[in-house]
Order: structure tokens, then sequence, then C-alpha cells
């Protein structure tokens, strides 16, 4: 059952005593941005959404990636890890790793990504999070027009695969990668730009 919604001033802001009861229209990022919690926490649908605590192969793996797309990467473009990307006011998603373009940021200024700015999307699947990343978040992402979206699993073998979408020009779906929709042991694509990753190498401590 989702949180009660109050009745609020739309400048009021969210607080450690108030943030499980949004306002009816739901809480926005301006009402929700200096909002300090023990835990991390996404803005879905207006309301606060706990971010589930991940092992430690995840943050490896998330750790390793940002590094090998920094190194990659176009001149014209930024990572981060778990960086803030606002689809509208009242959601706000924090991607384990995105790509973005930096053409004339400011950075002294930005609070949060603007989705239009996303160049890639990845999401590595946590025991938590696997119905957020496999449905959810790539719907909402497909949606915004993020062209490229990664989902990193770890499978059974205790070995990662990526499994890599593209967002076809006037569709708001992803599809899998058509030459290469699952990479395992090593990641080579060209897009959102040519990047050549091994795969075992984010494993290791």
């Amino acid at each position: 059952m989702g949180a009660v919604g109050t009745t609020r001033r739309r400048d009021e802001v969210a607080t450690t005593d108030n943030w499980m009861f949004p306002p009816s229209e739901g809480w926005t990022f301006d009402q929700v941005k200096d909002l300090e919690l023990p835990f991390g926490w996404e803005l879905v649908d207006g309301g606060i959404t706990v971010r589930g605590r991940t092992k430690l192969w995840h943050d490896c793996v998330r750790g390793k990636l940002l590094r090998e797309l920094e190194q990659a990467m176009p001149d014209n473009c930024a990572v981060n890890v778990e960086r803030c990307v606002m689809l509208d006011e009242n959601n706000v998603r924090k991607p384990d790793v995105v790509v973005f373009d930096a053409t004339d940021l400011d950075i002294f200024a930005v609070e949060c990504t603007s989705v239009d700015r996303v160049r890639l999307a990845v999401e590595v699947v946590s025991t938590g999070s696997k119905s957020e990343d496999r449905i959810r978040k790539p719907a909402l992402f497909a949606e915004a027009k993020v062209p490229h979206y990664w989902r990193i699993e770890l499978e059974s073998d205790r070995r990662l695969a990526v499994h890599e979408f593209w967002l076809p020009v006037d569709s708001r779906s992803y599809i899998p990668a058509p030459m290469h929709p699952v990479h395992r042991e090593k990641l080579v694509t060209e897009l959102p730009f040519p990047v050549e990753i091994d795969l075992t190498a984010l494993l290791r401590i």
C-alpha cells in the first residue's frame, strides 16, 4: 500500500519527520533535495523509496566500471555513480552508473542531471532490485529517450553478464543490441562510444 497523501503547501519541504507522508500530489525534487536520511533513497511518483543495501561485489563492479568508462568516453561526456537523474519533478532516479553529456554544464550549479543529457544508464542487479532493474527502470529510461541501457547480472556461476539495450529511433521501448545482446567475459561495443571491458576484472578486489 502506498504512502498516505496529506494536504501540504507546495512550498513545504520534506524533513526527517514528515518524509513518509507526501502531499496528495506527491513530493517534488525541490521539496526533497535537501533531505538527509540515514539511507539511500529515490523519488518515485512523488514518494520517497528506500534504496536497498548492496553486497561488496556490486560495489566493486560499479566502481571499476566507472573507471573503465572514464577512460573510454569522449571529452564532452562525464560519468558518475548513483548520480540523481530527473525524469520529471516527481521522479528522480539514481542509476548505479550514468554517462551524460557535459557540454557547457556548470558543475557548481547542477543539482540533478537532466534526463535529456543522459547517454547511458547502467544498473547492477541486486537481490532486492531485480524487478526495478529488469522492468521498471528500463521502461522509464526508454520513455525518457535515454538511448542506451545496460543491465549487469551476476549469474549462478558468479560471472557477470551485461545485457545491452538500444533505443530505436522514434521508439520508447528498448530492444536488445542486435549484434551482441548479452556480453560475458568481455564487453565490446561501439555505442554510445567504443569501449572494451574485461568483465572478469570487474569482480577483482
